[in-house]
């Protein structure tokens, strides 16, 4: 039977810098770059969002021989119009595969901006939930429903600040999240045309790519994207930067510490997560599972105790 623990928590992104970051360069009078790009590997890129645009996720960016793999597709389909432009600051390539880890909002909805250049690959529950309306889900709601009170929140500050110096930055954010929200007018979920059950493998010219499902986790067809030469993996939010987690409700928490048992068995060195600084610390990982068990362990004996989630402690219910 699943079972799921519905948990909010905040989008924190920490972790550790990797080899080397590149920051594209627009020609004079063109929008920033919404990306700074770590280099991880030769041709393997971390996409880190800069603050610019609200493009909410990380993604991974693979060059290979003749074209470009990307890893998440951002939240938008403006988010992902500009990591197909950001990317020209490191190869004229064109951007000819995107693989979704998983079906949420943030790392799937920008789909439809990288067609029909490209096409989109993904475990075949991703492509089951993306065909259901997923801008009902709650994994969208309980994010972008207090969008409006956070722009009128910014507004206010903009206007009460006399300081020009403290009032720039202010009416920077308000600018970007008044373009996240005309962004997220256009979505219309796209679901991936090529799937796959448990494992899949790409070879684009020299470059090994493989899709893993390793069980479930942060929802129930996460893909961790392995380069066995280049040692690395890209985990979108089966694996995160840092404690405290992102929404969890979707999740299936009893069997997401196992998934990640089987995750340390690969032969990698690097983490692209899904939020944070891609980072090579596997303790991290140890930590998080750590976490997901006690976690399941406490909530499970409330629960034998017959109390409901509202009258659990408030530190079990974050």
């Amino acid at each position: 039977m699943r079972r799921r623990l519905s948990v909010l928590g905040a989008l924190l992104v920490l972790g550790a810098a990797s080899i080397a970051s590149v920051q594209p360069r627009p020609p004079a009078g063109a929008r920033p770059p919404a990306h700074r790009f770590e280099r991880i590997a030769e041709g393997v890129y971390a996409a880190l969002p800069n603050g610019t645009m609200n493009v909410v996720s990380n993604s991974a960016v693979i060059i290979n021989d003749e074209d470009v793999v990307v890893v998440d597709a951002h939240a938008t389909p403006a988010a992902a119009r500009a990591l197909v432009e950001d990317i020209k600051a490191l190869t004229p390539k064109p951007v000819r595969y995107v693989i979704d880890t998983h079906y949420h909002w943030d790392h799937a909805h920008g789909n439809q901006g990288f067609i029909p250049g490209a096409q989109i690959i993904g475990h075949e529950y991703v492509r089951q939930m993306l065909l259901t309306n997923t801008l009902e889900a709650s994994s969208y709601r309980s994010f972008v429903d207090p969008l409006p009170g956070q722009i009128e929140n910014l507004r206010r500050q903009v206007a009460a600040e006399p300081d020009p110096a403290k009032k720039q930055p202010l009416q920077v954010r308000l600018d970007v999240q008044l373009a996240y929200a005309e962004a997220l007018k256009e979505i219309k979920p796209t679901p991936p045309t090529l799937t796959y059950d448990t494992r899949m493998t790409m070879h684009r010219g020299t470059r090994e790519i493989q899709l893993l499902f390793l069980g479930r986790g942060h929802t129930g067809g996460d893909t961790v994207v392995y380069l066995p030469k280049e040692r690395i993996i890209a985990t979108g939010d089966l694996i995160v930067g840092a404690l405290p987690f992102m929404f969890m409700g979707d999740g299936f928490v009893n069997e997401w510490a196992d998934t990640m048992d089987k995750v340390l068995q690969i032969d990698f060195d690097t983490i692209i997560p899904g939020h944070g600084d891609p980072f090579t610390d596997k303790d991290r990982l140890r930590r998080y599972q750590s976490y997901l068990r006690d976690m399941w362990k406490q909530v499970g004996e409330l629960k034998q105790q017959g109390l409901t989630a509202e009258d659990a402690p408030p530190g079990a219910k974050r």
